[in-house]
């Protein structure tokens, strides 16, 4: 690291749970951030400032004014610009030091299977149904840790699934065939900070794998009703007979 990094990340170096091989470890990491809107907004500006080294984002959508109740990394100057690229600028201006690669594509199979090979964990801030469950997915094929989040209304939820390691996958949870609909904001609406706390609760997930350190939500829903701001938490069991993970075999 140079001098100006160990004083840019002085804070995580005088932690003992991540210190300077932590630190070295996010600096050398990969992650994919699938949807640059209300929870890939804090997924992507905390993992930059924390200094992740190298960073993708997937979104195929461009800034509205709509988005900007709580879609934090895109301002008034962004708006019909890609997602991905006006994240990107904050991202860069946080921290110029890392890597940003926008990608401006829906996240499609063909996408996931090309990127993930090359990242250690991957971020699902989509707001639909079958995105999350090609990115599921994918991440049980080329055996990655997922990170996913989901915020509507006042609700919002948060896991990392990761069967190559015994746990379940979203689809456990989730099934392809289930006949989920999805609810989107501009019909059921979202309060405004409730993806902020599900999207800092994800880049959260995020380091502690990468560092790693602490014990990630694997096999855990943890769920909050921002009504009452409480917090509560399942536990989630792997599915032998899961459309997408249930041929696997648990290690």
């Amino acid at each position: 690291m140079t001098d100006d990094q160990l004083l840019r990340y002085s804070r995580h170096l005088m932690l003992d749970e991540i210190g300077i091989e932590g630190q070295q470890r996010l600096l050398d990491a990969r992650v994919l951030v699938v949807g640059a809107g209300g929870l890939g907004s804090p997924v992507a500006l905390y993992l930059a400032s924390a200094g992740v080294g190298h960073i993708t984002l997937v979104d195929h959508d461009s800034v509205s004014l709509t988005n900007l109740q709580r879609q934090i990394a895109h301002d008034m100057a962004s708006l019909n610009r890609a997602k991905v690229a006006s994240a990107a600028r904050r991202m860069l201006a946080l921290n110029p030091d890392i890597f940003v690669r926008p990608i401006e594509q829906r996240a499609d199979a063909a996408l996931l299977d090309t990127e993930l090979p090359r990242v250690d964990v991957v971020v699902d801030c989509t707001d639909n149904f079958a995105t999350r469950q090609l990115v599921n997915a994918a991440c049980v094929r080329h055996g990655k840790p997922l990170v996913s989040g989901a915020a509507i209304g006042f609700d919002g939820q948060v896991s990392v699934y990761a069967p190559h390691q015994g746990g379940p996958c979203y689809a456990c949870l989730f099934a392809p065939s289930s006949g989920h609909e999805d609810v989107a904001c501009a019909t059921m609406g979202v309060f405004a900070p409730l993806v902020g706390i599900i999207g800092c609760t994800q880049a959260a997930e995020v380091l502690k794998l990468l560092i790693p350190t602490g014990q990630p939500l694997l096999g855990q829903l943890l769920m909050l009703d921002a009504r009452q701001m409480a917090w509560s938490r399942i536990a989630l069991q792997r599915d032998p007979h899961c459309e997408v993970c249930g041929s696997e075999s648990p290690p």
